[in-house]
C-alpha cells in the first residue's frame, strides 16, 4: 500500500520528466550567503547567542510551506538547532560561547518534497567574533608638534580572548569628508597612534575600530564616538588674501580705494593684526577683533578685515604690501597695484554663470594679449571672482589655468548678486567683467507703490512709482502691469521693467478711479498698493482757455462792428439821424393858396437861410415905443420856439408832429404821411434881419412862397390850421415882403445889425408872430421913409386849402 508522501514524491518526479515546472511543487532551493555574527556584551566576554542570516531560494511550490532550521554544532560538545521564524534570520543560543574550539554552523531548508542545507560555515569559534569598540579613546596634542595629534585608546577585549588589529579615521571640524589611515600603519596590535600631516590650529573629529587580528575571520567592530582636538598654532603659511574696493570720488579725477583682506588660508592660528604699508607711507599696524574660532572656517565663511581707505587720483598708480600676524610669527606679504584708470589691463572674455544643482557656476575664456604686447607682462597669474548683494562682498581666488569654477561661498536663494571676475598680472588688476544673476528666483515680496504725479486732469492723469528694493525682488523684474478701474470696467496696460511713470489717457472726466501696479518675475507676480484720485471735469486750464477764447472772440466781434460801422457810415447816419432838408431851398415860393404863383422862381442862390437888408431898423422916429420895448422879449420867444420846434437849429432829433394834409387826399393821405411835415416858407428875396414886421406895409413887395418836406415838427401856424384866412392876409398887408433888397446908406447902422444878427438870431430863420403883437406903428416926424421899406418879414403862412402839388 503506497502512503501519501509517496505519492507525492511520485508526482514531483512527474512534474520534474514532464519539464513543466511552473506548474509542479518541488523540494526547496538551496539558502545562500549564510553569515553569523557573536557580539561582544561585557569586558572580555563573548555573547552565548549567535546569530545568523541568508538568502533563501527563490525556486518551490506556491502550495507547500518550506521550513528553514538553524544548527550549531561545537566539536567534542553537541549539536544545537533553532527552527527560523522568518525564512532569512535566525538566532540561535550555546550554553556558552567556545572560545578556542571549532564550531559549525549551517541552515536547513525542507518542505514536503524534500529539504537542503546550505554551505557549512566552520572553523575556530572566534572567526563570528564582533568586539566592542575601542575605548577611552583620547587625543593630545603638542605645542612644538603643530600638525600632528596622538591618539591613545584601549583594548576592549584582552588578548587572551582574542588579538585585535585597528582602523583610523579623522576629519576637520564641520567636514563631512573622512580620511582613513593607512591599514598598514595601524594593522597591529596596538593601543596608540600619532596622526601626522595635519594643519595646525585645527580641530579634528578622530574614530577608532577594530577586529579580529587572524586574517579573514571576525567582523569590524563599530566607530568609536567622535573625541576631537585642535592642532596647535603655527606662523601662517601663505598670504592675507588681500582685495580693494573701488568707487567714484568726491571731485573729477580722483577714486576712493578701500583696501579690504581675509585670513591667510593657511593661517595655522588666530591672526592677531595686520601690517599695511601704502606706496609712499609707512608701515601701520591693524589691529583684529574676533572669537578664536574664526581660524576654523573655510574661506567662503572667513571674517573680512577693512584695513584702509585711501583717495588715489585716475592719473597715479598706487600699489599696497599686507602681512598677517598670529601668536607665532607672520605670514608671507601680500602685494597688490592699483593701476592708472587709463592703464587698466585686459578683462576676461565671454563670462557667463548657470544653475546646476543649487549652485552657481562660472566659465570665462582668458584675455587676449595686446598685438605687440609684452607676453611676460600680460601673463595671468590668478583670478579673482567676486560677489556682492547690497553691503555683502566676499571673493575667492582661482589657479591660473582655471576657466570654470563654482562660487564657494553660502549664496542664498532669492538674492540678486552681481559676480565680477578679475584677471590678476603678477599683483596687476584687469578690467572687471560683471553679471548678475539670482541661485533661485521667487515671485517679489511686495509690489511697487503706486502715486499721482501732481493733480490728475480731465481725461489725463501720470502715475509714477519707484523701483522695488533689490532685497524685496526675488528675482529679475520681467515687466510692470498698470492695472485701472472704475469700479465696473478694469484695464491693463503693461511696461516694461525700467519704467517707472506712465500717463493714462482717455479718462472718464470727473469719475473715480483706483490704479495699482503689478510686479513680475518669471516666478510668479505681487501687487502693489491701490491708489484712487478723481478725474476733474474740466482741464486745469480748460477754464482760462474758454475765457480767453470768449473775451478775444467778443473783442474780435466789438471791432469788427467798429469796422463795419466806419465802412457804412454814411449809411448808418442817413438811417439813423435824416438829413433834414433846407426850408430854404424849398420850392413853397412858386406856389399859394392866397397868392398866384410868379413865372420868375427864384434862383438857388437867393434861396439863403438869413436875406440881408440894408434897412435901418428900430429908428427912434419910426417905431412906437411900446415896439421897442417889446422887441427883445419877442426875441428871446424866437430863439424859445426855434429850439423846441427845431427848425433851422441843431434839434433834429425832436419827436415829429402829425403831418399837414391836402384837402384833397383825405384821411388816408395823414396816415401815410406821419413821419413827413410839409410845412410854407415865406421867402423874401431882399432878406429880413428880425422878425418883427415892418409897421408901414410896402404895396410893391411881392412874397414868394416855398414849400419842402421834412420830419420836422410843425410850427404853431402849421399846428392852427383853422387861423382865419384874413388874418394871415392881414399880416402880409402889414408886413410886405420886397423881393428886391434896398441897400440903405447908413452902413454903420447895418453892421451894426448885422452884429445883433450874428449874437443871437442868426440860427432864426422862421418864426410865427402872435396877433397881437401885430400892430400899426406911426411914424414919427423926421424918420426915413426908407425904414418903412427895408423891414422885410419872413413867416410860415397858415394853409386852410391844403398843399398845392409842387
Amino acid at each position: 500500500m503506497i502512503s501519501w508522501r509517496g505519492l507525492l514524491h511520485l508526482l514531483a518526479w512527474a512534474c520534474l520528466l514532464s519539464r513543466k515546472p511552473a506548474n509542479c511543487a518541488d523540494i526547496p532551493e538551496k539558502p545562500e550567503n549564510l553569515t553569523c555574527v557573536a557580539v561582544q556584551v561585557k569586558n572580555n566576554e563573548i555573547s552565548p547567542t549567535i546569530g545568523c542570516t541568508w538568502v533563501p531560494g527563490t525556486r518551490g511550490s506556491r502550495d507547500l510551506n518550506t521550513n528553514y532550521t538553524l544548527f550549531a554544532e561545537v566539536v567534542l560538545v553537541g549539536l544545537k538547532r533553532a527552527v527560523a521564524k522568518q525564512n532569512n534570520s535566525c538566532e540561535i543560543t550555546l550554553d556558552s560561547y567556545p572560545h578556542h574550539m571549532i564550531l559549525n554552523i549551517w541552515v536547513e531548508a525542507e518542505n514536503d518534497l524534500g529539504k537542503v542545507e546550505s554551505e557549512h560555515l566552520s572553523g575556530d569559534a572566534d572567526f563570528i567574533v564582533k568586539t566592542s569598540p575601542p575605548s577611552d579613546v583620547k587625543v593630545f596634542s603638542e605645542k612644538h608638534f603643530p600638525t600632528s595629534l596622538l591618539i591613545n585608546w584601549t583594548h576592549p577585549i584582552a588578548a587572551e580572548y582574542l588579538k585585535l588589529i585597528y582602523q583610523i579615521r579623522y576629519c576637520s571640524s564641520g567636514s563631512s569628508t573622512w580620511t582613513h589611515v593607512p591599514p598598514v600603519d595601524t594593522a597591529k596590535y596596538i593601543q596608540s597612534f600619532r596622526l601626522q600631516y595635519l594643519q595646525p590650529d585645527t580641530v579634528y573629529v578622530i574614530q577608532v575600530s577594530c577586529k579580529n587580528m587572524r586574517e579573514g575571520h571576525g567582523h569590524w567592530s563599530d566607530w568609536s564616538a567622535n573625541v576631537t582636538a585642535r592642532t596647535p598654532e603655527d606662523k601662517p603659511m601663505s598670504k592675507p588674501d588681500l582685495w580693494r574696493v573701488i568707487t567714484p570720488g568726491d571731485s573729477a579725477h580722483e577714486r576712493k580705494v578701500l583696501f579690504i583682506c581675509k585670513n591667510p588660508v593657511l593661517s595655522n592660528g588666530k591672526i592677531r593684526s595686520f601690517d599695511i604699508r601704502v606706496q609712499g607711507t609707512k608701515w601701520e599696524n591693524v589691529l583684529v577683533n574676533g572669537s578664536d574660532s574664526e581660524s576654523d572656517y573655510d574661506s567662503s565663511q572667513r571674517k573680512t578685515t577693512h584695513l584702509k581707505q585711501i583717495v588715489l587720483s585716475d592719473r597715479r598708480m598706487g600699489y599696497v604690501e599686507v602681512i598677517a600676524h598670529n601668536s607665532v610669527g607672520k605670514s608671507p606679504k601680500a602685494l597688490l597695484v592699483i593701476p592708472k584708470a587709463s592703464q587698466e589691463l585686459s578683462p576676461v572674455e565671454g563670462l557667463k554663470s548657470w544653475i546646476h544643482s543649487g549652485r552657481l557656476w562660472l566659465e570665462w575664456r582668458p584675455p587676449n594679449v595686446p598685438a605687440g604686447g609684452d607676453a611676460h607682462k600680460y601673463t595671468v597669474t590668478e583670478y579673482v571672482v567676486e560677489w556682492a548683494s547690497g553691503a555683502q562682498r566676499d571673493w575667492q581666488r582661482e589657479y591660473a589655468n582655471t576657466t570654470q569654477t563654482v562660487i564657494r561661498g553660502r549664496l542664498e536663494k532669492y538674492k540678486r548678486y552681481i559676480i565680477s571676475v578679475y584677471a590678476l598680472f603678477s599683483g596687476w588688476t584687469g578690467k572687471p567683467v560683471t553679471v548678475e544673476t539670482f541661485v533661485e528666483q521667487g515671485k517679489p515680496s511686495k509690489g511697487p507703490a503706486v502715486r499721482l504725479n501732481g493733480n490728475p486732469g480731465s481725461t489725463e492723469a501720470e502715475l509714477v512709482w519707484n523701483e522695488i528694493p533689490q532685497d524685496e525682488q526675488h528675482g529679475f523684474i520681467t515687466n510692470y502691469t498698470i492695472f485701472y478701474s472704475t469700479g465696473t470696467e478694469e484695464h491693463a496696460i503693461p511696461v516694461s521693467a525700467d519704467t517707472y511713470s506712465y500717463r493714462l489717457k482717455s479718462l472718464s472726466s470727473k469719475t473715480s478711479y483706483k490704479a495699482w501696479i503689478q510686479a513680475s518675475t518669471i516666478a510668479g507676480s505681487c501687487n502693489g498698493t491701490q491708489h484712487s484720485f478723481i478725474t476733474l471735469k474740466y482741464a486745469p486750464k480748460e477754464i482760462e482757455g474758454i475765457v480767453v477764447g470768449v473775451c478775444f472772440g467778443f473783442l474780435f466781434l466789438v471791432l469788427l462792428v467798429v469796422l463795419l460801422c466806419i465802412y457804412k457810415r454814411d449809411s448808418i447816419k442817413k438811417t439813423f439821424l435824416p438829413q433834414i432838408p433846407n426850408p430854404g431851398n424849398s420850392s413853397i415860393g412858386t406856389w399859394s393858396p392866397d397868392f398866384p404863383s410868379k413865372a420868375d422862381m427864384p434862383r438857388e442862390s437867393a434861396l439863403a437861410d438869413v436875406s440881408v437888408v440894408e434897412v435901418d431898423l428900430f429908428d427912434g422916429k419910426s417905431v412906437f415905443e411900446e415896439d421897442k420895448a417889446c422887441l427883445p422879449l419877442k426875441k428871446d420867444k424866437y430863439l424859445s420856439e426855434e429850439h423846441s420846434s427845431g427848425i433851422g437849429g441843431s434839434s433834429c432829433m425832436s419827436s415829429p408832429r402829425q403831418s399837414v394834409s391836402d384837402s384833397d387826399e383825405g384821411g388816408d393821405s395823414s396816415e401815410t404821411t406821419a413821419s413827413t411835415v410839409q410845412y410854407s416858407s415865406v421867402v423874401a428875396c431882399n432878406g429880413y434881419k428880425g422878425q418883427t414886421p415892418s409897421c408901414l406895409p410896402q404895396t410893391n413887395s411881392q412874397p414868394t412862397f416855398s414849400r419842402s418836406e421834412s420830419t420836422q415838427p410843425l410850427l404853431d401856424s402849421e399846428e392852427n390850421p383853422d387861423m382865419p384866412r384874413q388874418e394871415s392876409s392881414r399880416l402880409l398887408h402889414l408886413f410886405p415882403l420886397n423881393p428886391q433888397p434896398r441897400h440903405s446908406a447908413n452902413f454903420a447902422d447895418m453892421d451894426q445889425l448885422e452884429v445883433e444878427d450874428h449874437g443871437g438870431l442868426l440860427s432864426l430863420r422862421f418864426s410865427a408872430l402872435e396877433e397881437d403883437s401885430l400892430q400899426t406903428v406911426p411914424t414919427e416926424e423926421g424918420q426915413s421913409s426908407d425904414w418903412q421899406q427895408a423891414a422885410p418879414v419872413s413867416n410860415y403862412m397858415s394853409q386852410t386849402a391844403g398843399y398845392r402839388p409842387q
